[in-house]
C-alpha cells in the first residue's frame, strides 16, 4: 500500500512474557478485505488464537486497533478498539472506547498493537512515537484508573499521553471488567479489562507526534468539507450535543421498554429524575473525542463530584433497573464503575438481578431495590471480590444457574442485556441473540426502526432481514471506526473509505467486506461450540410480559421466535444450526481451510 495513504504500515507486537517488542509490517492484503479497526482486529485474532483457548490464559491474545482513518480530520474515526476471547461469554469480542488513544497511536506510527503472553509482574505499555517500552506498574496494582492514568503521564513525562487502563476489577478477573480511557471513556463490554488482569498488564498509554497520509490531500479535504456541511453538522445528528443519550429515557418510558426493577417492568415512576431534563439542569459544559465537533458528551456535577454522563446505558441499567430514581446517586455508581473498572450495563444488571431474587424470597444478597448505599457497596464489592461481590462478580447468568432464578435473567451466551426490553421490540431479542459478542444492542439497533420510530414494536417479521442488514452496516462503520452517533450513509462512507485508502471501494464493497467480518466471527465463535442453541432469548422474554405500559401484556412465543431464527440463518447462508456454509465463505472469500469447526 506504501506511505500514500491513511495506514500507519506498522504493528507492534509485544511478548509479555520475555518482555519483547517487535514491528512488522501491517498485513496489506487482510487490510484491503477487511479495511480496519473490527475487521483487521478479528482477522489477526482469528489467525493468531488456537481454538479453545481459555480467555484468562496467557495464550489468549489482546489486538488493539485504529480506525483506517484514525489521525485524519475526520470525525469520530479517533476512536479505538480491544479484540479477543471475551472471559464473560467465550466468544470473539470487540470493544470500543472513544476520545483520542487510536489518535496518537497512529500518529506514533501504528495501526495495532498485539499483545501476547502474561508479564511476571505488573507492567505498564509506553508507546511514544519508535519508543516503546514496559514499565513496572507494581506502584499503580490495586489502585484506581485515575491515579494510575495520572501515574502513566508522569512516567511519560508528557501530559497528552492518552492512557486505557484497567482498576481493581480487572487485577481481579471480574469478567465483566472494562477499560477506561480519559477518566469516563470505557472500552465497556465483554470483559476486556479482565484480559488486561490476566496478564498482568495494568495499562497502555501512547503519544505521538508524527502524521498521516491519503493519496490526494486536496481531494480528501474537499470531500471531507462538503460532508461535514451536508452529512454530518445536521439534524440527524447535533442531537448529540444538545441532550446526548439521556433523551432515550423518554423514549423507553414512553415505548414501555425501559429496564424496570429487574426487567420486572418496562415503566419506572421515577424515569423523571434521571432523564434528559435532569442531566441538563447538572450540565456544566459539551465533551468531545478527538476530531469531533459533535461533542455529544453531557459534563455534569453532582454530590460525588464531576463527570462526563451518565450516558443512557448507566440511566437504565443503574437507575430504573435498580429502583434508583436519584441522579446523585446513579452519578455515584458510574463514578465508582469508571474508575474500578467496571462495565455499568453489566453491573446493573446483575445488581437488578440480585434485588429482584431478594424481593421474590429466592436469595437474598442483601442488596434491594431503591437503598443506595447497598447498591454502592456491593458495586464496589464486585471490583474486589469480596464479601457479597465474589458471587456477584460471577455475573447474571451464574447467579441465575445458581439459585433457580433462570425464569427472571436477561442474558444472551453470558452477556447482560442492555437498557431495552426485547418485550417492547421484538426485533430486539433476535439483534441480541444473534449478536457476535451475546446480548448487544450495538450490532443492531432494531429499536429505533420500531418503536422509537412509530412502526409497530410487537412483531418479528421482516425483523430478520432488518437485523442482518444492520449487523452488515455496523460491521463496517465500526471497522471505520466511525462513532454510532453519526448517521452516516453507506455513500458517504464509502466515499471517505476510498479516499483515505487509495482502494477504488464501491458500496457493494462495503456491504460485503461488512457480511465478510459477520461470517469471521461466526466462525469463530462455532469453532468455539456456539450453535443454534446459543441463539435464543432467556425463558422471562417468553414467559413473563410485562404489567404496565405500552407493551404491557406483550410476548411472542418460541415457535415464532424459532421461525424468524431460521428465516435469520437462510437469509445469511448458514445451514440450520447457525453454520456458514462452504459456498456462503467463498462467496466472501474467506478460505473454508481456516475455519477449524470442533
Amino acid at each position: 500500500m506504501g506511505q500514500k495513504n491513511c495506514y500507519a504500515g506498522k504493528v507492534l507486537r509485544v511478548d509479555l512474557t520475555t518482555g519483547t517488542v517487535l514491528t512488522e509490517p501491517l498485513n496489506e492484503s487482510w487490510a484491503r478485505d477487511f479495511i480496519g479497526g473490527k475487521g483487521l482486529g478479528f482477522r489477526y485474532l482469528f489467525e493468531l488464537l488456537p481454538p479453545h483457548t481459555d480467555p484468562l490464559s496467557p495464550d489468549n491474545v489482546l489486538i488493539i486497533f485504529t480506525g483506517a482513518l484514525a489521525g485524519t480530520c475526520v470525525a469520530t474515526t479517533a476512536r479505538t478498539v480491544v479484540c479477543t476471547r471475551s472471559p464473560a461469554t467465550g466468544t470473539i469480542l470487540d470493544s470500543y472506547v472513544g476520545g483520542a488513544f487510536a489518535l496518537q497511536l497512529k500518529l506514533a506510527g501504528y495501526d495495532g498493537i498485539i499483545i501476547t503472553g502474561k508479564a511476571p509482574q505488573p507492567t505498564a505499555l509506553l508507546i511514544q512515537d519508535e519508543r516503546v517500552e514496559l514499565r513496572d506498574a507494581t506502584p499503580v496494582w490495586g489502585r484506581g484508573i485515575w491515579e494510575t492514568d495520572g501515574w502513566m503521564k508522569e512516567q511519560a513525562g508528557d501530559n497528552d499521553l492518552v492512557t486505557l487502563s484497567i482498576g481493581p476489577a480487572g487485577e481481579h478477573l471480574v469478567p465483566f471488567a472494562c477499560l477506561t480511557s480519559e477518566a469516563y471513556r470505557q472500552a465497556g463490554r465483554g470483559g476486556a479489562g479482565a484480559v488486561f488482569g490476566s496478564k498482568n498488564l495494568k495499562s497502555v498509554g501512547a503519544r505521538g507526534t508524527g502524521a498521516v497520509h491519503v493519496p490526494d490531500m486536496r481531494s480528501f479535504l474537499a470531500l471531507y468539507e462538503e460532508i461535514l456541511r451536508t452529512n454530518l453538522l445536521t439534524e440527524a445528528n447535533l442531537w448529540a450535543n444538545a441532550t446526548g443519550t439521556p433523551m432515550i429515557v423518554d423514549l423507553s418510558q414512553g415505548a414501555g421498554l425501559l429496564p424496570t426493577r429487574g426487567f420486572s417492568q418496562g415503566v419506572f415512576e421515577g424515569a423523571g429524575g434521571i432523564n434528559s431534563d435532569a442531566i441538563q439542569a447538572r450540565k456544566r459544559a459539551s465533551r468531545a473525542c478527538a476530531t469531533c465537533p459533535l461533542a455529544c458528551g453531557q459534563f455534569t456535577h453532582s454530590a460525588s463530584g464531576p463527570m462526563e454522563g451518565p450516558e443512557y446505558e448507566t440511566l437504565g441499567m443503574g437507575g430504573s433497573n435498580c429502583a434508583m430514581s436519584d441522579l446523585d446517586a446513579v452519578t455515584a455508581f458510574n463514578r465508582l464503575c469508571d474508575n474500578l473498572g467496571l462495565d455499568t450495563i453489566s453491573t446493573g444488571n446483575v445488581l437488578g438481578l440480585a434485588m429482584l431474587m431478594a424481593e421474590e424470597g429466592i436469595h437474598d444478597f442483601g442488596v434491594h431495590f431503591g437503598d443506595v448505599e447497598e447498591y454502592l457497596d456491593a458495586t464496589e464489592s464486585i471490583a474486589y471480590r469480596r464479601g457479597v461481590g465474589e458471587e456477584l462478580s460471577k455475573g447474571a447468568r451464574y447467579l441465575a444457574r445458581t439459585y433457580g432464578a433462570e425464569h427472571l435473567v436477561m442474558e444472551n451466551k453470558g452477556l447482560e442485556f442492555p437498557a431495552y426490553d426485547p418485550r417492547g421490540s421484538y426485533g430486539m431479542a433476535l439483534a441480541y441473540c444473534t449478536s457476535d459478542r451475546g446480548g448487544c444492542h450495538m450490532r443492531a439497533w432494531t429499536v429505533a426502526n420500531d418503536a422509537f420510530a412509530g412502526a409497530d414494536p410487537f412483531t418479528l417479521e421482516g425483523r430478520a432481514e432488518m437485523t442482518m442488514a444492520l449487523q452488515n452496516f455496523n460491521s463496517v462503520k465500526w471497522t471505520g471506526i466511525f462513532c454510532d452517533f453519526w448517521a452516516i450513509d453507506a455513500a458517504t462512507l464509502t466515499k471517505l473509505l476510498a479516499a483515505g485508502t487509495g482502494q477504488p471501494y464501491t458500496e457493494a464493497d462495503i456491504y460485503k467486506i461488512g457480511e465478510r467480518i459477520w461470517n469471521l466471527a461466526r466462525i469463530f465463535n462455532v469453532r468455539e461450540g456456539f450453535r443454534r442453541k446459543d441463539d435464543v432469548p432467556p425463558p422471562a422474554i417468553f414467559d413473563r410480559p410485562l404489567p404496565e405500559g405500552a407493551a404491557a401484556g406483550k410476548n411472542f412465543t418460541r415457535e415464532e421466535y424459532e421461525a424468524a431464527l431460521s428465516e435469520y440463518y437462510r437469509l445469511r447462508g448458514w445451514d440450520e444450526e447457525g453454520i456458514p456454509t462452504p459456498e456462503k465463505l467463498a462467496e466472501l472469500g474467506i478460505p473454508y481451510s481456516i475455519f477449524r469447526a470442533p
